[in-house]
């Protein structure tokens, strides 16, 4: 399958009736782009109820990381200047937006990952949305302190965002896993490179989506899958 291109429906009548097929977008995500990787290669994903090939995906490499790297260091630059209700803005948007497309990503989370479209919903992608909300409301909230020390002098600590974080994560529970990652460190004033596992990186090049339409500025969160 293609962009844009949609998923078999199971056989089952009634899985029939409560699945919809969901998009797939198959392209890496950097600096507010889809695009293939350098190299053109791409790589299949699996059903893994039946091991059939859902679809193919891009493959990022090194020459793909850099690129990403490259795009968040520049973000980083603006990225880190930026207010705490800004960055809780974006992030509560990309929440609303997780929720307004809960049946979508938990119906792609299920033909990815494997586990029920009941769990996949109830379970992952509300917990997706909360986390989010739950780093939204810290993001203006984290401040240092001021020290008592001798007379004539004055001693404080400033917490600062660290720069360009770079993220792995497995595939028990993709986008939940994601969440983990981008959360906090964009509440913070990081930029983010996440490399979705190889096995399930569907619902993370959605969240991408997503991301792109609450308003994250270009370079703030890019998404390279691969081996």
């Amino acid at each position: 399958l293609r962009p844009g291109d949609i998923l078999p429906i199971p056989t089952h009548a009634r899985t029939r009736k409560l699945m919809s097929p969901p998009r797939i977008q198959s392209k890496l995500f950097i600096n507010n782009e889809f695009v293939d990787a350098v190299s053109g290669k791409t790589f299949p994903v699996y059903n893994p109820v039946d091991e059939s090939v859902l679809c193919e995906i891009a493959e990022g490499d090194a020459a793909d990381v850099d690129k990403a790297v490259e795009a968040a260091q520049n973000a980083f630059k603006t990225f880190r200047k930026s207010t705490g209700p800004f960055r809780a803005q974006i992030m509560n948007k990309l929440a609303d937006l997780i929720d307004a497309n809960a049946e979508e990503l938990s119906l792609l989370e299920s033909f990815d990952n494997g586990k029920p479209h009941s769990v996949a919903k109830a379970v992952d992608i509300a917990l997706v949305a909360a986390h989010f909300r739950y780093y939204a409301g810290w993001a203006g909230k984290v401040c240092g302190k001021t020290i008592p020390t001798d007379p004539g002098f004055v001693s404080f600590t400033r917490h600062e965002p660290v720069g360009v974080v770079g993220a792995i994560i497995p595939w028990n529970f993709p986008l939940l896993m994601a969440a983990w990652k981008i959360a906090p460190a964009i509440s913070m004033g990081c930029t983010m490179v996440l490399k979705p596992a190889e096995q399930t990186p569907l619902t993370a090049l959605r969240l991408a989506e997503l991301a792109l339409e609450a308003g994250f500025p270009p370079g703030v969160l890019n998404v390279v899958p691969g081996y």
